[in-house]
């Protein structure tokens, strides 16, 4: 059953609403729902506006968060966290930690996979949009952390660093990694990448670089063809510890 401030989708043909069960009202144009109602419901069914107008009931997902979250700027893709998870064989055995939280996205993906997830946002502001939107994905296995991920202690079996990278983050992220762990860094540029590669190389085992590119198809009465959107979204480089 939906619980009291739990985070629920309402649908009503492709039109999706993000909204918190519990005290208030949501108005349409299709009519005003009491989201009082949504306590007494179980996602699958639908509930009625004043109208009559039933909405479709959806438990959010992390594709969900993506797209409705609290933005505090630009998260990665989700095809590019799969990528993530994909490379380094992430699974429920693993503590990972996560550098460069911005909204927690990805943290999010990673917390629903992952036995633990220690994320790290310097910038206080954006950790607390973070803590807010991991608290809503309802994710107990999520630790946000207002700080330096150089001051992070501990042992991981991934470290994933969404930030502007330096030698001493790949160092560090080396130091905190258990023997077979996975880096995986994700840089927007080639001079970063460059950094990234270059200090890798000598640390680990297995340092490779993918550009990640994705391409829609686009459907017309004329005919299908790739989308002519751009598809290049960033760099990828995944370097494995002895």
């Amino acid at each position: 059953m939906i619980e009291t401030g739990q985070r629920v989708l309402l649908i009503w043909e492709g039109k999706e609403y993000y909204v918190r069960a519990g005290e208030g009202t949501l108005s349409t144009d299709k009519g005003i729902i009491d989201l009082n109602a949504l306590l007494d419901a179980s996602p699958g069914e639908t509930i009625e506006t004043h109208l009559g107008v039933p909405f479709y009931i959806r438990i959010p997902r992390p594709t969900d968060f993506f797209s409705h979250a609290r933005r505090t700027g630009a998260p990665m893709l989700p095809k590019d966290i799969g990528m993530v998870c994909a490379l380094t064989g992430m699974n429920r055995n693993d503590d990972v930690l996560d550098a460069g939280t911005g909204s927690g996205i990805a943290s999010i993906f990673f917390g629903g996979i992952a036995k633990t997830v220690t994320t790290y946002e310097i910038r206080e502001e954006f950790a607390k949009v973070c803590q807010k939107n991991i608290q809503e994905a309802g994710l107990e296995n999520v630790q946000v952390i207002a700080g330096d991920m150089l001051d992070a202690a501990g042992s991981y079996d991934v470290v994933h660093l969404d930030l502007q990278i330096t030698e001493a983050h790949i160092r560090h992220a080396h130091a905190l990694l258990r023997p077979g762990g996975y880096l995986v860094t994700y840089t927007p540029f080639l001079e970063q990448t460059f950094i990234v590669m270059d200090t890798a190389e000598p640390l680990f085992t297995d340092v490779v670089c993918h550009e990640l590119i994705g391409r829609e198809l686009t459907r017309t009465k004329r005919g299908t063809r790739p989308s002519t959107r751009v598809s290049h979204s960033g760099y990828i480089t995944v370097a494995r510890k002895e």
